[in-house]
């Protein structure tokens, strides 16, 4: 009777717990309903929805008195902190690495002259106002980020999307977010230090360097085949819970290592993003990061201050025209650097004058870390809405603005814009010693950062852990060294054996006058290797020791040569097969299989008013929309171009040398819109363009290569259209497809090239 009468008093205290409501999920039913309340107010007036948010924010804030407020300000700042790391997570799943690699030199050129500027710029307008040190920094690092959703939300509505300016636009954004990821980085470094610490900011950029490195090899590396081998486990809800797990561990990874939360969930989503999942991550993540990234905007508008504002109007004021005017001036003169010509660099400039997203978020760096003014977020926000704004009406006054700007200049000035921007973009092939060079640099860079890396996280993290297990400390040294030496020993063996750009290295070779500088460059790598073994044995042993160790490590390496090699081969080949295993099922779903081989060339004129005038082929697309390659474009009577790459412009009259089926190409004739001048394989000939097939013998030199390492496009200066193996005709083959004994490849490029490699490869 005692343990009943207990059990109904329990349930009645229980009742009367649930009847007092938690504050927080007042405060988040608040916080939603006005939110939704204000986005549909703003999206009836055309708006961005993130005003919207950050007037709600303001609205259920203790700083407007008309409304009921939010009790308990720290728990939405908690769920502000989830919302920056889903916005960031998200951030990185659309971000790709593979696409920051395909962004051309004019996108990061414009992004890193506009984001040095900006920061210069925002740094001296908070010294003319006075303002102390640490507030002109951030100043300058909330005004260089452009606000990629906005702008996104006024191509669309203005219909620019597709307009040759938006693809620039796109690829300064890219760059623009990568730039702040690091911005984040040396802002907390000078906050922290409270100084400018030149070396303490280079440690923690190749910290930086490192540790991105190391999460993207070893995510890429893990990541995709567990999904893959998990992949029939995985519904929808289940796919939810890892992606957030993988989301919310790197986050905790990045903290421990001393990093902004946020880098981690971006970092994640970039791996994520190689991963053949990634679409259905993005569209699974999406509701969740709607969520609390509404929820960070709100807590933003919670800060308003009006009497802030009041007393800041002018220095408001001045910063919004400043910022505005600087911000289009240095986008239009990075682009201009860049070579593109100065109607779409105006355009640029035009397009990026608002602050968003990121600027937020260094804003709230700021606070976080207690070293701004109560003032300065108020007017980043305020600065941000007057901006957005601001933003369609720029837009769609840059093309008045350009033509005004063009008939202002002095002929003289127009003409040497013209001849800059054409020169700059004119495609120049990499001749074998750039590319053996660049191979070895960059291959010095990555190993040197991984390889010096692992031995510093081994030394100085692993080991002080293992000290407090083993009360020997000769044990735990010497277990420490062993498996950091296994670790090391597969980047060590390939940064010593592994040729730059073999290809070109063996072209090289063949010249006696070369082949001094390409011993150097191997007895250079060599001596690097030695470096780096040296300083692993000295971190972990005395001189003695370390010279006798150098010795034994020496001949193990040459004893286990073949074991070690395949080891490495393996992890490469395990590396490559992830990371382009995406690409692989996207070409796959594209790829069309041709029976019989029916492909032939035709020539077709642009003509004046096309759709594809003024656009680059990546932005045309023939391949993907109508499986049609561009082999080569006839530019008037003395300007041909072969195998041009997807960043080459279509101009009105130029002659585009096609390969397809009849089917695609008739179909890209009626995409035209004109008539087409086709003629036989004969008359292109005599161009100098033709179609080949190329048997691959075993003593081939091609072999187990793939087409982008065989170099076949540069040693042809054409495109390997086709592909024939076991019977099985392939049309448009993936670069990474290996080279094997027997296959036949269908070259289009220049005859007599061809007809050299041909030899080459049956010698």
């Amino acid at each position: 009777m005692e343990v009943l009468l207990n059990s109904k008093l329990n349930f009645g205290n229980n009742t009367t717990t649930m009847n007092n409501l938690a504050p927080i999920i007042r405060d988040l039913g608040l916080i939603l309903i006005v939110a939704g309340t204000t986005t549909l107010l703003f999206k009836k007036l055309k708006q961005p929805v993130v005003l919207g948010y950050i007037l709600a924010g303001f609205l259920v804030s203790a700083n407007f008195h008309f409304f009921p407020n939010v009790t308990d300000g720290e728990d939405i700042k908690i769920w502000a902190e989830i919302g920056v790391v889903f916005l960031l997570f998200t951030l990185g799943l659309e971000f790709s690495f593979k696409k920051m690699m395909s962004i051309g030199g004019a996108a990061s050129i414009t992004a890193l002259i506009e984001v040095s500027c900006m920061l210069v710029v925002g740094f001296s307008i908070g010294h003319i106002l006075g303002w102390k040190m640490m507030d002109c920094i951030f100043l300058g690092g909330i005004l260089s980020m452009s606000s990629t959703t906005i702008i996104l939300r006024a191509f669309e509505e203005l219909g620019v999307k597709s307009k040759r300016f938006a693809g620039l636009v796109f690829g300064v954004l890219i760059i623009e977010d990568i730039v702040a990821v690091v911005l984040l980085v040396l802002l907390s470094t000078i906050a922290v230090s409270r100084q400018f610490a030149g070396m303490e900011m280079v440690m923690s950029v190749l910290k930086l360097c490192f540790f991105l490195l190391l999460w993207f090899v070893a995510g890429i590396f893990f990541i995709p085949t567990f999904l893959r081998k998990t992949s029939k486990l995985l519904n929808d809800e289940t796919m939810l819970i890892i992606s957030l797990g993988l989301c919310l561990m790197m986050v905790m990874l990045a903290s421990s290592a001393g990093f902004s939360p946020a880098l981690g969930a971006f970092i994640m989503g970039s791996i994520l993003a190689e991963t053949t999942q990634a679409e259905r991550i993005e569209h699974l993540v999406k509701p969740v990061k709607d969520l609390f990234g509404a929820i960070f905007f709100v807590s933003v508008g919670m800060l308003i201050d009006v009497k802030v504002l009041a007393d800041y109007a002018l220095p408001i004021l001045l910063i919004v025209v400043l910022f505005i005017f600087f911000k289009t001036l240095v986008v239009t003169l990075g682009a201009l650097v860049s070579g593109q010509p100065l109607k779409i660099a105006i355009h640029a400039g035009m397009s990026q004058a608002q602050i968003g997203e990121f600027s937020f978020i260094i804003a709230t760096l700021g606070l976080t870390l207690n070293v701004i003014s109560h003032f300065l977020y108020p007017i980043a926000v305020a600065v941000s809405a007057i901006t957005t704004f601001t933003t369609p009406y720029m837009i769609r006054s840059a093309g008045t603005f350009s033509k005004f700007v063009e008939k202002k200049l002095p002929i003289r000035w127009r003409k040497t814009l013209t001849r800059y921007s054409t020169g700059a973009q004119t495609i120049s092939q990499a001749n074998d010693w750039q590319l053996v060079l660049r191979s070895f640099f960059i291959q010095l860079f990555v190993f040197s950062l991984v390889i010096l890396g692992i031995i510093f996280l081994f030394s100085e993290g692993i080991r002080p852990r293992l000290m407090k297990y083993f009360t020997n400390a000769i044990t735990a040294n010497f277990l420490t060294a062993s498996v950091c030496f296994i670790v090391l020993s597969p980047f060590l063996w390939a940064f010593a054996t592994r040729k730059s750009q073999s290809s070109a290295f063996a072209n090289l070779w063949q010249y006696k006058r070369f082949r001094a500088p390409l011993i150097f460059l191997e007895v250079l790598r060599g001596g690097l290797v030695i470096s780096f073994v040296s300083i692993f044995l000295l971190l972990f042993f005395s001189l003695t020791t370390a010279i006798i160790g150098l010795g034994l490590l020496l001949i193990l390496g040459f004893a286990f040569s073949k074991k070690i090699h395949l080891f490495y081969v393996r992890l490469e080949e395990r590396f490559f097969d992830n990371y382009h295993d995406r690409e692989r099922q996207i070409a796959a779903e594209n790829r069309l299989e041709l029976a019989p081989w029916d492909a032939h060339i035709a020539q077709f004129r642009v003509p004046s008013g096309s759709p594809i005038s003024a656009q680059s082929l990546e932005e045309i697309a023939t391949r993907e929309k109508f499986g049609v390659n561009i082999a080569m474009i006839k530019r008037g009577d003395s300007y041909t171009l072969n195998a041009p790459s997807r960043f080459e412009q279509i101009y009105p009259g130029d002659v585009l040398f096609a390969i397809g089926t009849d089917e695609q190409l008739e179909q890209f004739r009626l995409f035209l819109e004109s008539g087409i001048d086709t003629t036989s394989d004969s008359a292109i000939q005599d161009a100098g363009i033709v179609l080949k097939k190329l048997k691959i013998p075993a003593s081939s030199p091609f072999l187990g290569q793939t087409i982008r390492e065989s170099g076949i496009r540069e040693k042809t200066q054409g495109l390997v259209v086709g592909l024939e193996r076991n019977q099985r005709r392939i049309l448009n083959p993936d670069s990474h497809l290996k080279i094997q004994f027997n296959d036949l490849l269908w070259i289009v490029g220049n005859k007599a090239m061809i007809e050299t490699l041909k030899r080459q490869s049956e010698s």
